[in-house]
């Protein structure tokens, strides 16, 4: 079995465990998570199979579907051409 396996299992567990925290205390631990989370998602992808990589993409996007929303509308408003989407 590859490292990443048991890897992404541990990443599930913590995140787990910072889901328990008060949201204060969430964004640092949380935003790192979901950068080791791409990471972990193309390793999975090189030593299994891509689709076990898209079942735990799948479920990284089920757990940040907040936080991923709220990043694409603000990358959205930024791309948006003037007068759309922007407030004054």
């Amino acid at each position: 079995m590859s490292l990443a396996v048991p890897l992404a299992c541990l990443w599930v567990l913590v995140a787990t465990g910072v889901a328990f925290l008060p949201m204060r205390y969430q964004i640092l631990p949380g935003l790192l998570l979901l950068v080791a989370a791409a990471t972990l998602v193309v390793w999975l992808a090189a030593d299994t199979s891509p689709w076990i990589a898209v079942a735990a993409l799948v479920a990284v996007v089920s757990m940040f579907r907040k936080p991923l929303r709220y990043l694409l509308k603000r990358i959205m408003e930024r791309v948006a051409p003037d007068g759309e989407g922007r407030e004054p």
